[in-house]
């Protein structure tokens, strides 16, 4: 049994985080590519939060989703 994977990264909004502080995942663009890949086969197999350095005092969030379908 093969696999393949594929990599999806969906970041917070820049701008809110430097003007607001903070911003939200967004979670309506996370589901749309969630289930544009399940529509072609691909189930989630791992899903990370990371968190990147915006410029010298704020930070973002990224969602780091792995999708999985077998050939």
């Amino acid at each position: 049994m093969r696999k393949e994977y594929k990599v999806e990264v969906i970041k917070e909004n820049a701008l809110s985080s430097l003007f607001l502080g903070a911003s939200k995942m967004p979670v309506e663009k996370m589901e749309e590519v969630m289930n544009r890949y399940g529509r072609e086969g691909w189930d989630v197999c791992f899903q990370v939060i990371e968190q990147h350095r915006l410029l010298f005092f704020w930070t973002r969030e990224a969602a780091v989703i792995t999708f999985s379908r077998e050939l």
